[in-house]
């Protein structure tokens, strides 16, 4: 039985800003109508029931993760929550004991929520190709051939060619530079590291007991201590968690051991880990430009050019990226755009808000977008899904004053339960319990308009909250 296994708690802040902290890349549409998540996803359509798969993220993604799988038709999936990222060997050791549980000879597929495969069909015969060679022990890692010296990617040595098209291991080699990279391209037997692996579960357990015991011993703690949420996931113990050592699969295992094997993969493959590797992506006009929302163009080539919410117009630029959303402008060289991590772990150590959230931040009962934050005031748009119900809550900094624009209110206020149609407004003081409803089948907008002394989210005090959220937010 293949249990496919979907890493979904990378940030991708190469993707900045479109991409942040609490909103990042694989939950955006980057390539087509379904988000790199659903894509993934969907690619798994023949090898497991929907029951089978696991779906391992960030706890502050939880609802978007399920949101994201029920449109899919995924709903059943297994959702386990990390309360800290660890990197990828504890991670994939936390689904190993979770797919046991179904199995006791499971083999996992383990996939990152954020790449592209162009030839899914393709990228389905290759995993089955591979699986007796799982199923007898070896632990395959998947490599994309190199056709051109990228430094973006680490590489795989491959040495004596096995059975089923595969080959074993000779060294695993770090991001190289330009020459070192096309040394690799002309030998022809390197390969890009994808970072996707096919073995058993009880495999890995036991490669990782035998060169990260550290790793195994916290991860098994965190398994029968984790907690099970009636919304279908469940939370990873995080004071046991939070000990294991942060390290990737191939530094834990992959290479140290002498079971791993190398399976070449040519389905049209990439880690959209950056603005470029995006264009490469995207489709291009005949002066080599990738533009996505309004834009316009004059005496521009080699540029990628992505407008959310403005007009974008340039003139007499190449090779330049530009990224614009509500509250950020990306202004960058695009063969330097890898760099972009950097900048936004900076903006991140400088404590700024654009690192982390967009002006319209997603929440399980919908989203709200700031449209005017000043000293003592904050305007906001609360958009409600069908059936969603705001935690009852208080607040003791700030009142609020609430306009219906569409749609219809449904509000605990004091002891009062009030009802507002569009047109219609509500003014709560501080201090007041109240609670926001949509309990209908449309969309639900309100515009909400706070005045205070103090207007950031950590003033929430939750009485009743349907989701069972912790902390304070929304």
């Amino acid at each position: 039985m293949i249990v496919p296994v979907i890493l979904s708690g990378g940030s991708g802040t190469r993707l900045w800003p479109m991409s942040r902290e609490l909103y990042p890349k694989q939950f955006h549409h980057l390539l087509g109508n379904e988000t790199m998540l659903q894509q993934t996803v969907q690619r798994l359509d023949g090898l497991c029931q929907p029951e089978q798969l696991i779906v391992i993220g960030n706890r502050e993604h939880r609802f978007m993760i399920i949101d994201q799988l029920a449109e899919t038709g995924w709903q059943d999936a297994n959702v386990l929550l990390e309360p800290v990222g660890r990197n990828t060997a504890p991670a994939v050791a936390m689904a190993a004991f979770a797919a046991l549980e179904m199995s006791k000879e499971v083999t996992l597929l383990v996939l990152a929520a954020d790449h592209v495969i162009r030839d899914p069909e393709g990228f389905r015969a290759a995993v089955k190709a591979m699986l007796p060679l799982a199923e007898d022990g070896k632990l395959i890692t998947f490599g994309i051939p190199a056709n051109r010296p990228d430094t973006g990617f680490g590489y795989i040595h491959c040495g004596e060619k096995i059975s089923a098209g595969a080959f074993h291991v000779d060294a695993f080699v770090e991001k190289p530079d330009k020459d070192r990279a096309a040394e690799y391209v002309a030998a022809e037997d390197y390969y890009w590291n994808s970072g996707m692996f096919l073995f058993q579960a009880k495999t890995y357990l036991t490669e990782l007991e035998l060169w990260q015991p550290e790793i195994l011993d916290c991860c098994q703690a965190a398994w029968v201590n984790r907690e099970q949420h009636f919304h279908g996931f469940q939370a990873f113990d995080e004071e046991t968690f939070g000990r294991c050592p942060a390290i990737s699969i191939d530094c834990a295992v992959m290479e140290k051991t002498n079971k791993a094997v190398m399976a070449p993969l040519d389905v049209g493959w990439n880690d959209v880990g950056s603005w470029s590797a995006l264009y490469q992506e995207l489709e291009q006009d005949e002066h080599g430009n990738a533009t996505k929302g309004d834009v316009l163009l004059m005496d521009t080539h080699g540029c990628l050019l992505y407008a959310n919410d403005r007009l974008l117009v340039t003139s007499g630029l190449k090779d330049i990226v530009i990224v614009e959303t509500s509250d950020a402008l990306l202004v960058a060289d695009r063969n330097q755009s890898h760099e972009i991590g950097v900048l936004a772990k900076e903006l991140q150590n400088t404590g700024r808000r654009e690192a982390s959230l967009h002006r319209c931040v997603f929440r399980p009962w919908g989203s709200y977008t700031v449209l005017e934050k000043s000293s003592g005031h904050q305007i906001k748009r609360l958009t409600l899904k069908p059936g969603a119900v705001l935690s009852l809550q208080r607040h003791k900094y700030r009142a609020e004053h609430w306009v219906v624009v569409k749609g219809q209110a449904s509000i605990v206020q004091g002891e009062e339960k009030i009802f507002l149609n569009e047109n219609e407004s509500t003014y709560i003081p501080a201090g007041t319990i109240h609670q926001l409803a949509n309990y209908t089948e449309n969309i639900l907008e309100v515009i909400e308009v706070q005045t205070g002394s103090y207007l950031e989210e950590d003033d929430i005090e939750r009485l009743d909250d349907p989701y069972h959220r912790g902390g304070t937010s929304g």
